[in-house]
């Protein structure tokens, strides 16, 4: 699929990368409790993101003379430069498997109707019940003439 910056990470996402909703939100990380994680791939994924970006991440101490765990020092808050722009956009990487250059259509494949195929699959499930009743009959009918 497409890669594109999103509504914001799954709270799965966010619970994987040791990032609680509410100090994902006060940090600047977008959360979206509706969405699904649908493979474990872009899971693995956007975790990763996640530790990158909170890596990458000063946070100024409210109180400079006390730093709480997960502050920065004064020394960080110094070289701190403000970034405008996308924070982290998405790299496109390498293609995938699925990417494959032109290539002229086989006659197989020129013959193939994914119409006819789903509609006679449909057929079949629909008539495999009747079929296998017919067949355990007539399979018992010739045993009979059999004997």
């Amino acid at each position: 699929m497409r890669q594109r910056l999103g509504r914001g990470f799954t709270l799965e996402e966010l619970k994987a990368a040791g990032i609680s909703p509410k100090i994902a939100q006060t940090i600047g990380i977008a959360v979206d409790k509706r969405r699904k994680n649908k493979s474990v791939e872009s899971l693995q994924q956007n975790v990763q993101r996640l530790k990158e970006y909170r890596s990458k991440l000063i946070l100024f101490p409210l109180n400079r003379k006390k730093p709480k765990k997960g502050e920065s020092s004064e020394q960080e808050c110094r070289l701190a430069q403000q970034v405008s722009g996308d924070v982290m956009p998405i790299n496109k990487g390498k293609q995938s498997a699925g990417d494959e250059a032109p290539r002229k259509v086989t006659e197989p494949e020129a013959k193939f109707s994914a119409f006819h195929t789903v509609r006679q699959a449909r057929a079949n499930k629909k008539l495999a019940p009747g079929r296998a009743k017919r067949a355990r009959e007539a399979e018992a009918e010739a045993k009979e003439k059999a004997k």
